[in-house]
C-alpha cells in the first residue's frame, strides 16, 4: 500500500453541508456493511420456512409477510448502497414475478465474501473481474443442469408441478389448494397462442370469512358488491363504460336563484328533471344495457336507469376500470352521453350470484363451444379466484403468492426449461465454479473462489431456516458428499428432514424455472459489481429549511 500525503485542509470543493467518503475504509467497506445489514434482515424469510416480518409502513398499514418484494417496497431504504440492491431486486419482480429473495442474499454475500479480499490488499478490479468471469461461468453451466421442460400445450397437471415449489416458498402448506386454483385460471384465460398470455387476466378478489378451502375460481370479473339499480341479470348486453359522476351537472361557482311562485320552483327542478332524461333515453336507445360507473351514482340519474331497465355497477378502482373497459372492449368517456358504436362494448352475461353469504356481481365472456356463443373473434376472457379466510393480513399474503404463481406461469411460457429446486442447482454450480477457479492463473482467481462459496448461501439459509443453524452445517457436508459422486446434481435439501435432511428434487418433483435463476445470479452479481466499483460517496445537503421543533410529550409532567 502506497503512503497516504495529508492534504491540505482550507481547499473547499462543495458548498457547506455536503458529506464526502472516500477510500477503502470510509466507502466501500461501509457499502458492505450496509447491504449485508439488508441481506441479514430478508434472509432470515427464504423458503418455505421463513420468518414472517411485521412491518408498519409510514401510512400506519400493517403487513404481516415473509414476501421479499413487499418487504423490500414497504421499508423505506435511504442508504445509497442499499438501493442499488433494492433496484435489482425490482428489477427480479418486474422480471420475473420470483426469486427477489435470493438476488438480495445471493448479492449480499458475494459481498461479505469480497470483503476479506479487498482488507487482505486484492484491488476492487480484480474481484470485479473474477466475479465477471465466475457469473459468465455459472451461466454457461446452468443451461446444462435443465433436466425437464414444461410440456406444450400445457396441461392443469404439468402446470400444478410446476408452480407448487413457488407458492410452498410463501404459503407453505397451502401450496396444492393455491396451485391448482392459479393452474385452474390461467388455463380458463390461455389464449390460443399461449405468447399473448397476460397476468392482468388473472384477477383476485378477497372475501372475508369461511377458510381457503372455501375459495374457488369464478370465470369472469368478479366485483365485490351488488349493482346498484333493480336489474340483476342480463345476457348478450351492450355496455357503456363512464368516468364521470352520473348526475345532475353543478355549476363552477355558486348561485342564488330567487323564485317568487310555487309554478317557478317547479318548473326550475323540472328543468333539470328533462335534462337528465333525455340524456338517459338518448342511451337506452342506442341499445346500451349495461353501464359501469367510474363514480358516483345520482338518486334521479338511478330512477331514470331503472325506468328504462338498464343496468348500473359502481367500480371506483381505476385499475378495474381499465381492465373491465378491456375485457367489454369499450372506450371509457368522460362525458355521459350516447356512446357511438365503437366506443360501447359488449358483454355475454351480467350477472348476481352469492360467494358465501355475500352478493356480488358477475361480468364473463362466453369461450367458443358455450351454449350462446357467438362471434367470430377471439374476446378477452378473465377469471377472478375468490379468495376465502379469516384475516384480512391472510388474504393479503395469499394473494400475493397468488401473484408470484401467475408471474411464474408466464416466465414459463418464455422459456419452459426447469432445473432442480431446493437448493441442488445453486450448490451444483458452486462446485463446477469451484473447478473453474482452480484451473486460472492470477489474482482473479481468488474472487472466481469466492463466488463458488457465495452460492453456497442458498441451500445453507434453506437447511438453517427449517432445521437451525447446527442441523443445517451437517446437512451442508452431506449434499456436498452427495454431489461429488456420479450423478448427484439434484441432491437438495430436504426441509421436513424424515431421512438425513437430503432429497433427490427430481424425484420430489421439486423444480425452479431455469430463466428465475438465471436473471437472479445475472442482477445479484451485477449489483455487488456495482457497489464494488464505487469509491467514493458525495451527498448533497437535503433540500429544505430546518425543522420544527418537536413539543415533549410529557411536558406538563413532574
Amino acid at each position: 500500500m502506497s503512503l497516504k500525503v495529508p492534504k491540505a485542509n482550507n481547499v473547499e470543493l462543495f458548498k457547506n453541508g455536503y458529506k464526502h467518503l472516500q477510500g477503502l475504509e470510509d466507502a466501500v467497506l461501509r457499502n458492505i456493511q450496509a447491504i449485508s445489514e439488508l441481506s441479514d434482515l430478508v434472509r432470515t424469510s427464504f423458503g418455505p420456512n421463513g420468518r414472517n416480518k411485521l412491518i408498519i409502513n409510514h401510512l400506519g398499514r400493517l403487513f404481516v409477510t415473509s414476501d421479499a418484494a413487499t418487504i423490500i417496497r414497504e421499508i423505506e431504504v435511504i442508504h445509497p448502497a442499499a438501493k442499488l440492491l433494492v433496484m435489482a431486486s425490482q428489477a427480479q419482480e418486474s422480471e420475473m414475478g420470483d426469486s427477489t429473495n435470493m438476488v438480495i442474499i445471493l448479492a449480499g454475500e458475494l459481498l461479505k465474501k469480497s470483503e476479506n479480499l479487498l482488507v487482505m490488499g486484492l484491488h476492487p478490479s480484480e474481484v470485479i473481474k473474477g466475479y465477471e468471469l465466475a457469473c459468465a461461468k455459472a451461466l454457461a453451466e446452468l443451461e446444462s443442469l435443465s433436466t425437464s421442460s414444461l410440456p406444450s400445450p400445457f396441461t392443469g397437471e404439468s402446470l400444478v408441478t410446476a408452480l407448487k415449489p413457488a407458492i410452498a416458498s410463501k404459503q407453505y402448506g397451502y401450496e396444492d389448494t393455491l396451485s391448482s386454483l392459479v393452474a385452474e385460471a390461467a388455463l380458463v384465460v390461455m389464449p390460443k397462442n399461449p405468447k399473448n398470455f397476460n397476468v392482468d387476466n388473472v384477477r383476485v378478489v378477497k372475501i372475508m370469512g369461511g377458510s381457503l378451502s372455501g375459495s374457488k375460481v369464478v370465470q369472469g370479473m368478479v366485483f365485490g358488491r351488488e349493482p346498484e339499480g333493480i336489474i340483476k341479470k342480463i345476457s348478450g348486453a351492450k355496455v357503456a363504460v363512464f368516468t364521470c359522476a352520473l348526475d345532475v351537472a353543478q355549476t363552477e361557482t355558486k348561485g342564488t336563484v330567487l323564485l317568487k311562485s310555487a309554478d317557478e320552483m317547479l318548473n326550475f327542478t323540472r328543468g333539470e328533471e328533462q335534462q337528465l332524461e333525455r340524456i338517459f333515453k338518448e342511451i337506452a336507445d342506442s341499445g346500451i344495457k349495461v353501464i359501469i360507473a367510474g363514480s358516483s351514482i345520482g338518486d334521479l340519474a338511478l330512477h331514470y336507469l331503472n325506468r328504462f331497465n338498464i343496468a348500473v355497477l359502481k367500480v371506483l378502482s381505476k385499475f378495474d376500470l381499465r381492465r373491465v373497459a378491456r375485457v367489454v372492449n369499450a372506450t371509457p368517456l368522460a362525458r355521459v352521453g350516447a356512446p357511438t358504436a365503437e366506443e360501447a362494448g359488449y358483454v355475454d352475461i351480467f350477472e348476481t350470484t352469492e360467494i358465501g353469504g355475500d352478493r356480488v356481481t358477475v361480468l364473463r365472456q362466453l369461450a367458443s363451444g358455450e351454449d350462446g356463443y357467438q362471434g367470430h373473434t377471439e374476446k378477452t376472457r378473465t377469471a377472478t379466484i375468490v379468495l376465502r379466510g379469516a384475516t384480512a393480513n391472510h388474504l393479503d399474503d395469499l394473494e400475493r403468492a397468488i401473484d408470484d404463481g401467475v408471474n411464474v406461469i408466464k416466465s414459463l411460457i418464455k422459456d419452459p426449461r426447469l432445473v432442480p429446486g431446493a437448493g441442488a442447482t445453486e450448490l451444483e454450480l458452486g462446485k463446477r465454479v469451484e473447478a473453474y477457479g482452480s484451473g486460472m492463473r492470477g489474482l482473479a482467481q481468488h474472487a472466481v473462489k469466492r463466488y463458488a462459496t457465495a452460492l453456497e448461501v442458498i441451500p445453507r439459509t434453506l437447511a438453517e431456516n427449517a432445521l437451525g443453524g447446527a442441523e443445517g452445517n451437517e446437512v451442508l457436508s452431506r449434499l456436498w458428499a452427495k454431489h461429488e459422486q456420479e450423478g448427484g446434481e439434484a441432491w437438495g435439501v430436504d426441509i421436513e428432514a424424515e431421512r438425513d435432511g437430503t432429497l433427490l428434487a427430481t424425484d420430489f418433483k421439486i423444480l425452479d424455472p431455469l430463466a428465475a435463476k438465471q436473471w437472479a445470479i445475472k442482477l445479484a452479481t451485477e449489483a455487488a459489481v456495482s457497489v464494488l466499483s464505487v469509491d467514493s460517496i458525495i451527498m448533497s445537503k437535503p433540500a429544505g429549511g430546518p425543522k420544527v421543533p418537536q413539543q415533549a410529550s410529557n411536558w406538563d409532567e413532574d
